[in-house]
């Protein structure tokens, strides 16, 4: 944990929530929860992928809900190639865990992630914005503090990009 919580210090800007405060278990979590897949996409340069879905004010990872019987590998790897045009081996996605915050698009929910790390190969210029995507970004590690991150993204996932 040594090297990972000081991880977190270069990450959040004052005033975050550091890890896991004010987070439910899981089996806390009621009929309010919406259950996802998230992929924090990391390229050559170091900089982790983030997109902003229409209507939405805030940037996350791309990913998505399952379809019903896709397993979260599944269905984290058809929602970045849908989202972004990128498609990936199933075997090229690590899994970091299952990850529970409020939900950044449908306020009242909670959000439960199925979190995978994709170390992308790829020319930045080959992703695009698609399906529900309005806009995406790259983002080094100092861009972190100014961009507007839902709270899945700020509070768990973007670190994994720089661990």
């Amino acid at each position: 944990m040594g090297a990972a919580a000081s991880d977190h210090a270069r990450v959040r800007p004052p005033g975050h929530p550091q890890p896991r405060q004010g987070v439910r278990p899981i089996s806390e979590v009621g009929a309010r929860e919406v259950r996802a897949s998230a992929a924090v996409v990391v390229d050559r340069f170091r900089r982790a992928l983030v997109v902003r879905k229409h209507d939405a004010d805030v940037f996350q990872q791309p990913g998505g809900k399952p379809d019903h019987g896709e397993t979260p590998l599944d269905a984290v790897v058809r929602e970045v190639a849908e989202e972004t045009g990128i498609l990936a081996d199933p075997a090229d996605f690590e899994p970091l865990g299952r990850f529970t915050d409020a939900a950044a698009n449908e306020p009242g929910h909670t959000v439960v992630a199925d979190a995978y790390l994709l170390r992308a190969v790829l020319d930045a210029a080959s992703v695009v914005a698609a399906a529900e995507i309005a806009k995406f970004r790259w983002i080094a590690q100092t861009d972190v503090a100014a961009t507007p991150l839902a709270p899945l993204s700020r509070n768990h996932l973007i670190r994994f990009a720089w661990r």
